[in-house]
Formats: C-alpha cells, structure tokens, sequence
C-alpha cells in the first residue's frame, strides 16, 4: 500500500510546469539542513522515457511530457519552475559502521509540488557535485538510472509502499566507473526524502535543538497522531518523538514482511537509505531473486552478506535502534523507545506471516502453517526453485494441475509430497477451490523485474530503443494479471542470467 493516498486525480491537468502549485517546504527548514545550488546539466540531453501516472500524481499533463521545457528542467539545465533547488545533508551507518557525514551527493532538490495526491517532492539523481559528494563526481550513469527507474515502478505495481520515478534522460556525456559509461538523471518523488541518517546526522553533531526541528517537521506533515496521547499510556510513551518512532517502527516492519513476501532484496540496507516514511528509497544494487536462497546476496560488494534476503528483518531493527538512539540522545525515555522496539518482532511476524498465508492460500494463518512454509523455503533453497513462479504455480495445483509447480524442483517426488500437505491444509481454508486460486494469483505476482530483464532494458536503451522499458513498465504496473504479450517477461531465466552482478556502482 503506497504510503501517500492515490485518489483519483481530477480532469483538468497543467499543460506546462510553471502551472504547477508548488510550496517547497523542506527548503523553509533552517540553513543547516541543506546547501542551496543549481544542478549540473547534461549536455545534449535525450528523453529516454517519461511516466505518465507519477505525472499524473502532481498534477501534470501528458503533453506536459514531449515539451522540450520538460527535458530542460529534468536534464538539469533549467530550475524548476517555483522550485528551490538544494542538496540535503545527513549522515548514516553503512554496512554497520558509523560513516559520519553524508548528504545528497549526487541528488538536487528541485522543489515540492502540492498535487491533487498530496505533496511530492521532486529530486534529480545524477545532477552533479554537491558539497556532500565525497570525492565522488555527482553523476550517474544510464545503466544505474535504467534500473533505478524500473524498480520504483516495479515495486508500486506490487503495492509496496516506494518512491516514485517521473522521468529518465541520458546524454553522451562519459562517466568513469569500473569502465566508461554514459551520463543519465533519473527524477525521483517521494513526499518526502528524510531518512533515518537525518536524524542520525543532528545526534551525532550533540545539536538536539536541530533534531527537533526536524522531527517537528516531520511529524506536523505526515505524522500529526503523534501529538494525540494514548489513553492510559505513560507521560514517556506518549511523547511524540516516542510515539513517532512507533510509527515508523510499524511501517518499517511492514516493510520487511512485503519485501521478503515478492523475493527482493534491498542490497544496501545503511541508514541513511531508510525511509522515516517506510518508503523502499535508493535503488542501487537490488534484486528480484530467480534461484531461491535463504541467505541471497544481491550486492556483489556485500562480501560479508550483511544484507541477504535472511537477513533484512533484523537489519531493519538494527536500523530503528540506531534511530532510537538518536532520540535518547535528545532526553526521550530509553524505555519508552525500547519498549516500541520490543515490539518490532510481532508487528513483523504478523505481516510477514499473513502475507505468506495469502499466497499460500490458507486464510488465516495458524501457528502449525510455520512448519508448512519453513518445509516449502528449504525445499526451494536446495533445489533452488524460482521464487516467483514457484508460489505462482501454486494456483494451478490448486485447481488441479500440480505439474507446473513440480516440474520447478529437481525432486519431484519432494515437491508432490509437500504440495499434498498444503492442498490438505486447504481443506480447511473458507471458500471453493477456484475461488482461492484467483485469490493467490491476486497476491503472487507473475511478472517481476529480474536483473536479466532490467538488462534488456538497459542495453536497448544504450541503443536509443526505449521500447523495451516502456513494454516492462505496462508488465509490471500490473504484476498479477497473465497477458499473453507479455509472455517473455513471465518465465524461468535464461542461462546468461546468472552472470549478471550488481553492486555499489550500480
């Protein structure tokens, strides 16, 4: 469920970006939270593609899309219209270890549009040094912007609550990483980009006054039940930075549960990635698993697997105590905040495991089903079954034809065996066989972005050819409905497939 409501958005959109309503409300905070500048545009900028719905989302017409005014705003050539553009400071742990100061060091803040779903905020990745850039050179390359472009999408198809991704440009312009790659912004929209290192950033620096300025900030605009007190709570645990850690505890752990439930690994799971909004933020080496295993890498510079599938949950927690930590550092009550994290285990555990009994099909879940699942993932680990078609191939078996499902293992005689149980299960589960067939198809989807796919995208759009994003973004806006065109994103992948890494460079 994304984190911002998506009603319906009214007939009348602007036709150009100086129509936009915008209010930049980030950029009223004190100076010391970020550092006003211009981005760095590319040089001969091309539009590789621009998304209909996230410009729907403040407001912004289609036609809007093809103006060459459009491509000078999110080439970084021209400011935003209304905007105040800037580069945000924080500082963060990454892979465990405190990193002290970080920042946007290749993100501008163009502005905040106040659109008819709410308030979005519109960012450039790829736009240039910063003074948070690190000996870094403020650039992204198209192979990380392709991907970083599809996966937000990807992940909204899926309900899982994520930025969003407004428009992708390129430009012949060389960037040096492992070898020399061409130039790309990505324009990404969140309601907001404050991560868990904002508030790390104001701890660490003993300026608590600061850090409260930022949690007011954050609380009055998306989080004002923080302010309301709980009856028959403590004075401590009615505090609203007590109360604020609650909620972001809640959708942090929801979080966790959705990633696990669709195969996704993060890949770079510091702090100063995570969302105070429990959005998934900063795609950069992540993946959708093929092979199934516990203990998946996607980051190919994780050498110690910090970030393995197993292992985002408690990561997660790990973050939210570092979170905590920096409340404490302001006088909030160490056991207020550590009851609220005494709490992350259930709140997960009740997400993850009602996720799984929808694409099981068990109805409600049942604390005998731990067994059931624990047996199906170990199964799928040492046979090394696709995630994705294994839990989607279940509905065929529930409606009577178990061969697609079994022919995903190498033990076959394994697999039948363990369906019997799951379809025995069923028996107890509300409503007709069909009827909980449809139901798991609604929740397992079909169509993920697997690396090799991203791949294809990203070396078409090398070669001009932005068809092919375009063709997987219609796929995964609706990850759960079978359509025969779009067959080729829906089976097993090809044997080229398990040679493709991802890392911090991506």
């Amino acid at each position: 469920m994304s984190a911002v409501s998506e009603t319906p958005v009214p007939a009348a959109l602007a036709t150009a970006l100086d129509q936009l309503p915008m209010s930049n409300s980030f950029a009223a905070l004190p100076d010391a939270f970020y550092t006003r500048l211009n981005p760095q545009g590319l040089n001969a900028p091309r539009l590789v593609h621009a998304n209909e719905d996230a410009a729907a989302l403040i407001g912004l017409a289609p036609e809007a899309l093809r103006t060459q005014a459009f491509l000078d705003v999110f080439s970084g050539r021209v400011p935003l219209p209304g905007g105040d553009s800037l580069a945000a400071v924080y500082s963060g742990h990454q892979f465990g270890v405190w990193a002290g100061q970080l920042g946007d060091g290749r993100a501008h803040l163009l502005g905040e549009v106040d659109g008819p779903n709410g308030s979005w905020e519109l960012q450039l990745k790829g736009a240039g040094m910063t003074p948070y850039s690190r000996m870094g050179d403020g650039r992204a390359v198209l192979r990380s912007s392709v991907r970083e472009y599809l996966a937000s999408e990807a992940m909204h198809g899926l309900g899982i609550p994520t930025t969003r991704a407004l428009a992708l440009v390129a430009s012949d312009d060389p960037v040096y990483r492992e070898t020399v790659e061409t130039a790309a912004i990505v324009t990404r929209m969140a309601p907001s980009f404050v991560r868990f290192g904002s508030f790390e950033h104001w701890a660490a620096r003993r300026q608590p006054d600061m850090l409260q300025t930022l949690a007011d900030y954050i609380i009055d605009r998306f989080y004002p039940e923080c302010r309301r007190p709980v009856a028959g709570a403590s004075p401590a645990a009615n505090a609203p930075l007590v109360r604020l850690l609650d909620a972001v505890m809640v959708r942090t752990a929801k979080l966790m549960a959705q990633w696990q439930c669709v195969g996704f690994s993060h890949g770079v799971m510091n702090t100063d990635n995570m969302s105070i909004l429990g959005l998934t933020l900063d795609y950069g080496p992540y993946g959708f698993m093929d092979a199934f295993r516990l203990d998946h890498v996607c980051n190919h510079s994780d050498t110690e697997g910090r970030y393995a599938w197993n292992r985002q949950p408690s990561v997660g927690l790990w973050n939210l105590y570092r979170l905590a930590g920096s409340f404490n550092s302001v006088g909030q009550d160490a056991d207020a905040l550590k009851a609220v994290l005494d709490r992350y285990e259930a709140v997960f555990s009740r997400a993850f495991h009602d996720g799984m009994a929808a694409k099981l099909g068990l109805g409600v879940w049942r604390p005998e089903d731990e067994a059931l699942l624990d047996d199906l993932l170990r199964l799928m680990h040492e046979q090394r079954a696709d995630f994705t078609l294994a839990f989607r191939r279940l509905s065929n078996a529930v409606r009577g034809d178990a061969q697609p499902f079994v022919d995903l293992f190498i033990d076959r005689d394994a697999a039948r065996a363990w369906l019997e149980r799951l379809l025995r299960r069923q028996e107890g589960a509300p409503g007709a066989a069909e009827d909980r067939a449809d139901a798991m198809d609604r929740v397992n989807p079909l169509y993920v972005l697997r690396n090799h796919l991203a791949e294809l995208a990203i070396r078409a759009a090398a070669q001009g050819d932005a068809s092919v994003i375009d063709a997987l973004l219609r796929a995964l806006r609706d990850p759960y409905t079978e359509r025969p065109e779009f067959a080729q994103y829906a089976g097993l992948p090809p044997d080229w497939a398990g040679d493709l890494e991802v890392s911090c460079s991506s």
